[in-house]
């Protein structure tokens, strides 16, 4: 079937908030635009929205942020593989001499391997500016890949892919390594307005996402995941905001977090660790992409490389904080989510 240039999907798509955010970023009367079918999505997003402003805002932490590529290689036996990447992980300014032919913005800093019988599977870890960096990792491992072999001769070249990455796959190393943007929201949210805006209280909360966010997960055998439904605020905004919808895969590996403090007030957190977005690159240039990227703040020009994109990951999570409190709070209530999908579903 031919391709037809300039076709879109026809996705619905609103702006939903205001956001307030803290800590790396701060703003207020932030809206946030989500593409979706599940229309139910947005009033919830945004009741998150307006309960954490009430309560002075999500504060925002950037923990990390590294793209990663893994290769494939095989030795004559383990010893050999063992000796050459003690020697290869010495001479990380060499790569970087042959990674900067590729880009002026990948740098690589740091690398991990796993020796399995005679292969090895070597993680690349770079940073990338402000794109999300897969082709720009894989171009980067791409040119390193003949280089390695003429200094290693006793290598053989398998994969420029070795599943290592670990690229819109489920797996742990993401999260204990990092890749991505490593993002955790938090929110402290009185009993008050936790009645008010989310009819509900700390306690019930809390003791919901212990049962299902952490329990239910465990039964369930979820691989470092505790939350509700981070993927459908994820597909939202990345879909809005040009993202590659399949990394929600990974970037749906979320914990939640929450405890009832001293004072009898909410304290929710959703931490996420594999967020992988970008502000340029495939997508981007698309008119909806672009007015949503600058509603965001994420396409300053005047911005340090890397910035716009850091600030997009923030927000991303942001969005991810609010409909998880907010779900979470309907679940506390028997009924309340089937009537609201029944009343903004089948009008």
């Amino acid at each position: 079937m031919k391709n037809i240039p300039n076709t879109l999907a026809q996705i619905p798509m609103q702006s939903v908030g205001p956001f307030k955010l803290i800590g790396d970023i701060d703003t207020d009367n932030l809206m946030v635009p989500m593409a979706t079918y599940e229309t139910p999505l947005w009033p919830s997003v945004a009741r998150g929205a307006r309960t954490t402003a009430h309560a002075g805002g999500i504060r925002v932490t950037l923990i990390d942020e590294r793209m990663t590529r893994s290769i494939l290689l095989q030795a004559d036996n383990a010893g050999c593989a063992l000796q050459t990447m003690r020697a290869l992980q010495k001479r990380l300014p060499d790569m970087q001499a042959i990674i900067s032919r590729t880009s002026r913005f990948a740098q690589l800093i740091d690398t991990h391997f796993q020796i399995i019988g005679n292969l090895i599977y070597l993680r690349l870890e770079f940073t990338t500016g402000d794109a999300s960096g897969h082709n720009m990792a894989t171009q980067a491992a791409d040119q390193l890949f003949p280089w390695i072999l003429a200094q290693y001769p006793s290598l053989r070249y398998v994969s420029i892919s070795a599943n290592f990455c670990t690229d819109k796959k489920v797996s742990a190393v993401n999260g204990i390594l990092g890749r991505g943007k490593n993002v955790v929201c938090e929110t402290t949210i009185s009993a008050k307005l936790c009645q008010r805006f989310l009819k509900t209280t700390p306690h019930a909360l809390v003791d919901l996402h212990i049962k299902k966010d952490l329990i239910g997960s465990i039964v369930s055998g979820g691989l470092r995941t505790a939350n509700a439904h981070v993927a459908n605020m994820l597909l939202g905004f990345y879909l809005a905001t040009g993202q590659d919808a399949a990394n929600i895969v990974e970037g749906s590996q979320a914990i939640n977090h929450a405890e009832v403090t001293p004072e009898g007030a909410l304290y929710f957190s959703t931490s996420l660790p594999n967020l992988i977005v970008g502000t340029v690159g495939n997508g981007k240039g698309l008119d909806f992409v672009q007015q949503n990227l600058e509603q965001l703040g994420c396409a300053n020009p005047n911005a340090k490389p890397g910035d716009n994109a850091r600030r997009l990951a923030c927000i991303a999570a942001a969005t991810a904080l609010c409909g998880e409190l907010s779900l979470l709070a309907a679940q506390t209530n028997p009924g309340e989510l089937m009537a609201a999908h029944l009343k903004l579903e089948r009008q």
